[in-house]
């Protein structure tokens, strides 16, 4: 059960504190974890809009600072679930109005369908995934997102090489389907991006920005490499 205590007489959600008692079958590690999730703004602000997760702040903060999704752009999102990206991504390009954008969502999980989406349940490192994105796109992206990574092991060197191996992988697809002037938004970890990785990104896109936004959380080792400008595949250059 959860005790609820307002701080010095204050109003509002940001007062509001949440304790969580440690229940008999519950951890210490996750009664600390609930009572984070109940205390955290942007849960908090995510049920209240309906977004699947408190991630989508994420990508909208990005947004704020990049102005990369706009009305009519088409948008390819890579480990979408829940949802809560594909839901920011359809808000800003306007893919439910006449003559918005197009938006397509990809996930090894399963998860609920995003009105305005084209949403895939499918393994995006399966050999058949780029192709199968491709036709759902019906034409090349503006922006490939990607908020993939591997599950942690707890060691930071490991770690760091998974998710820049998903990072490499995302963007060899957003080589081969971005339209000039494209943008590229994928997950890494703190060490930024591997070397060869940083200069494939400098070669193929005008400006490659690293960016923490403020939804994410302060103790994560996660950032965003933010790369925009697509001028055509680096390797051949």
């Amino acid at each position: 059960m959860t005790e609820r205590k307002k701080g010095g007489g204050k109003s509002g959600a940001h007062m509001l504190h949440e304790r969580v008692r440690t229940a008999r079958k519950r951890s210490v590690s996750s009664t600390r974890w609930l009572q984070r999730q109940l205390n955290d703004p942007y849960v908090i602000e995510s049920r209240r809009l309906g977004y699947r997760s408190r991630a989508a702040f994420k990508l909208v903060q990005l947004d704020d600072r990049f102005h990369f999704l706009k009305p009519g752009k088409r948008v390819v999102d890579l480990g979408a679930a829940p949802g809560g990206w594909t839901q920011v991504a359809v808000e800003r390009v306007k893919s439910l109005e006449p003559r918005g954008g197009k938006v397509v969502g990809i996930d090894i999980l399963d998860w609920a369908p995003v009105a305005g989406a084209t949403v895939m349940t499918h393994d995006f490192l399966d050999d058949a995934a780029p192709a199968l994105l491709k036709e759902a796109l019906d034409g090349p992206a503006d922006v490939v997102l990607s908020d993939m990574a591997a599950p942690t092991t707890g060691h930071p060197a490991t770690d760091h090489l998974r998710i820049i191996h998903m990072c490499e992988v995302a963007l060899e697809f957003a080589l081969e389907v971005l339209a000039p002037g494209g943008t590229f938004v994928a997950k890494v970890f703190k060490g930024g991006t591997e070397r060869e990785l940083l200069d494939l990104l400098k070669r193929s896109f005008e400006s490659v920005r690293h960016a923490k936004p403020p939804a994410s959380r302060a103790e994560s080792a996660e950032t965003y490499v933010v790369a925009m400008g697509f001028r055509g595949n680096g390797r051949s250059e």
